[in-house]
C-alpha cells in the first residue's frame, strides 16, 4: 500500500492557500510517498484552474518525488447535492463536475465525493432534510456525475462521513450498488466509521472491492464527539484487523492521512505513525 497525506492536514491548507510546493516538500520530509491535494472555489487549485495549470502542478508534485492519485473536495459541505433548494443541488453538481475535469488533468483516477447531507453537526444552519428525500437527491446527483465520471475515467469515491447518511454499512453498499456504474466506489475513512460506532474492518469485509480509496484517522470512543479525533496510534482504532481486513480484499491502493487541524509537528509525527501501521 502508499502511505500518502492529506493536503488539508497542513498549515494554511484549510483555506486552500498552502503553496503547493511547500506542502509536498513537507510531505516527502515526513516519509509519505503520495499527496492528496485539495479543491475548492478559491485557493490554489480550484474549480476554475485551466489544463495547463493542473498540468503545471502534477509537474510540481512529480519533481517534489511524490505520487498524487486522488483529489479531494469538501465544497459539498457548503453546497449539498442533498439541500431543499433545487439551485443550490444544482450548483452542487456542477461543482464536482468541474472537480472530476480538474482531476483528470492532475492525472488523479479518484475524486472524493460527498453526495449530501441529512444533518452537518458542525453547522446549526444546515437545514435537517427528511432522510428518504435526502438519498433520493443525493442518488440523483451521483448517477449525473458518474456519467462525466466514465467519461474522463475518474472514480467518484464515495466518503462515509458524518452526515447523518449511510451510517449503516450494509445501506452504504446498496446505495453505491444502486448507481448502477463502475465509476462509483467507496472512499472508505476508517476514522469517521469509528466515530459512528462502527467497527471497521466489518465496513471494509462488506464493502469489498467497492472500496478505491482509504482515508486513516484514529478516534476516541470515550469522548465520541469531533473532539475525538486525534493522532494515529493514540486512540482506539483496531489498526492490526483493519489492515487485515483490508489485505484480505486486495486492497493495495493509497492509505491517506486526513489529520485535521494543522498541529505543530503534526505531520512528521503522521508519517512515523503510518510506517508503523502498514508493517501491522
Amino acid at each position: 500500500m502508499i502511505t500518502a497525506i492529506n493536503y488539508w492536514s497542513f498549515e494554511h491548507a484549510l483555506s486552500n492557500e498552502a503553496p503547493i510546493a511547500t506542502v509536498c516538500s513537507q510531505a516527502r520530509e515526513a516519509g509519505f510517498q503520495a499527496i492528496e491535494l485539495g479543491i475548492a472555489e478559491t485557493g490554489v487549485l480550484t474549480v476554475a484552474s485551466s489544463q495547463a495549470d493542473c498540468e503545471r502542478i502534477r509537474r510540481e508534485v512529480e519533481s517534489a518525488g511524490l505520487r498524487m492519485e486522488s483529489l479531494a473536495s469538501g465544497m459539498t459541505w457548503a453546497c449539498s447535492p442533498s439541500h431543499p433548494d433545487a439551485a443550490v443541488r444544482r450548483r452542487a453538481i456542477a461543482l464536482n463536475d468541474a472537480a472530476l475535469q480538474r482531476a483528470a488533468w492532475l492525472g488523479c483516477t479518484s475524486l472524493l465525493f460527498i453526495p449530501g447531507a441529512v444533518s452537518i453537526p458542525w453547522d446549526p444552519s444546515y437545514p435537517f432534510v427528511h432522510y428518504e428525500q435526502a438519498v433520493t437527491w443525493a442518488r440523483e446527483a451521483t448517477q449525473t456525475l458518474a456519467a462525466t465520471a466514465k467519461r474522463l475515467g475518474v472514480e467518484l469515491c464515495i466518503e462515509n462521513v458524518w452526515n447523518g447518511m449511510f451510517y449503516s454499512p450494509l445501506e452504504f453498499r446498496d446505495f453505491i450498488d444502486s448507481i448502477g456504474s463502475p465509476a462509483v466506489g467507496a472512499y472508505f475513512d476508517v476514522g469517521n466509521c469509528m466515530g459512528q460506532h462502527q467497527y471497521p474492518p466489518h465496513w471494509i469485509e462488506i464493502l469489498g472491492l467497492r472500496i478505491k480509496r482509504v482515508h486513516l484517522k484514529d478516534f476516541k470512543r470515550s469522548i465520541g464527539t469531533l473532539d475525538g479525533f486525534c493522532d494515529l496510534l493514540q486512540g482506539d482504532q483496531p489498526w492490526a484487523e483493519t489492515m487485515a481486513a483490508l489485505r484480505a480484499i486486495g486492497y493495495d491502493r493509497t492509505l491517506t492521512a486526513e489529520m485535521i487541524p494543522f498541529a505543530p509537528g503534526r505531520v512528521a509525527k503522521t508519517g512515523e505513525a503510518m510506517r508503523r501501521i502498514v508493517r501491522l
